[in-house]
């Protein structure tokens, strides 16, 4: 691959440096653990001199940078990039050394090589990052490669060897556990350089990275089979990603009858999840949704909010009907009697006739 190409991935690969800073009791301490993950993918098929590449960069979920061999062009997709690079100028050039773009496929045309497969695409993919926990301040790095869509080689960080996921990969472990260069190059990136930017981007996106959303929950119910009804507990807008949903029934935590959905992203970075369980119509009310979340400052017990029972609300109709039954007879009497008052005096009386015949006389 093209110098440049490499060059492109170099840039993705600072722009992806990111993770929380514990700023000495500032927002961060609200989190408890941040990631920063590349994701490469290097596709090769018949008829192309080398394979295509691309990378991704992500922390904590959140796609920061992308980069495309085919364009030899790296995409920031992170707002506080430019405040990096206005502060400090040669953050790309400190790590210009490390040519991962050009070797990642050239292990790709080996592998295909060395397994005598000239036919059909191949790929060669790397999951790589660091993780760090805030409550203890533990660290966790990996790297692990997948050939062709299955699990291929993972590097242990304890023992700086790797591991072989099936016999085909056993010959590609021996021949990279003597190549000393390439375990050197895991071992800086994934201990010092992962880190490193982790801590960098985290400073300066922590407006971004180190928001806290609380989730919005609603509880719904449907008909289930035999005689049972399922609760559904439905949460969304939460962010970050970490959060702990159960059903309790009392003071138990109800794990009989559960079935929970995957925490899956929002188009506005935020989350959304479920939580459904089984329960006998007569004792949903002894059931509640539980939910601790780092963007909510207490843990919220949630039921089904019950509609007015039907006898109740027949009740209140016929109440109501009849007290405006009774406005009604009220007003029919007043307005009966007006009328009739109208009419007395308006008849001439008795008296008034006799005087007129006294006059006249």
């Amino acid at each position: 691959m093209e110098k440049s190409a490499a060059r492109g991935l170099l840039l993705l690969l600072l722009l992806g440096g990111v993770a929380r800073l514990l700023d000495g009791g500032s927002a961060a301490d609200a989190f408890s653990r941040h990631t920063l993950h590349y994701f490469e993918t290097a596709i090769w098929e018949p008829g192309w001199q080398l394979p295509q590449f691309t990378s991704l960069a992500y922390v904590d979920d959140w796609l920061i940078g992308s980069y495309d061999s085919h364009a030899d062009q790296c995409v920031p997709q992170s707002p506080w990039i430019e405040d990096i690079i206005h502060d400090d100028s040669d953050f790309w050039a400190r790590t210009t050394g490390w040519d991962f773009a050009s070797s990642f496929v050239m292990d790709l045309m080996i592998l295909k090589n060395v397994h005598n497969q000239s036919r059909g695409i191949h790929t060669l993919q790397v999951l790589s990052g660091c993780e760090l926990n805030e409550d203890n301040g533990a660290t966790r790095r990996f790297a692990k490669y997948g050939y062709n869509g299955r699990d291929f080689l993972s590097w242990d960080q304890e023992t700086l060897t790797w591991t072989a996921m099936d016999a085909e990969a056993e010959p590609t472990k021996r021949k990279w556990e003597a190549q000393r260069h390439r375990g050197k190059l895991w071992k800086h990136f994934l201990n010092n350089t992962c880190v490193e930017w982790l801590h960098t981007h985290l400073r300066y996106g922590k407006e971004t990275l180190l928001k806290a959303e609380p989730p919005m929950v609603r509880i719904t119910h449907k008909a289930g089979s035999e005689g049972l009804e399922t609760l559904v507990c439905r949460l969304h807008g939460f962010y970050p990603k970490e959060i702990d949903v159960t059903w309790r029934k009392g003071r138990e935590v109800w794990h009989q009858d559960t079935l929970m959905g995957g925490v899956t992203p929002n188009s506005d970075g935020t989350y959304h999840t479920w939580i459904s369980v089984d329960v006998d119509p007569k004792e949903r009310g002894h059931y509640r949704c539980h939910v601790e979340h780092d963007g909510l400052p207490e843990p919220l017990d949630l039921a089904l909010e019950e509609p007015a029972s039907k006898v109740g609300l027949i009740v209140g109709v016929l109440l109501g009907v009849m007290a405006a039954l009774i406005l009604v007879g009220a007003g029919l009497t007043v307005h009966i009697k007006k009328q009739q008052g109208s009419t007395y005096k308006a008849t001439p009386t008795a008296s008034e006739h006799g005087t007129d015949s006294s006059v006249s006389a």
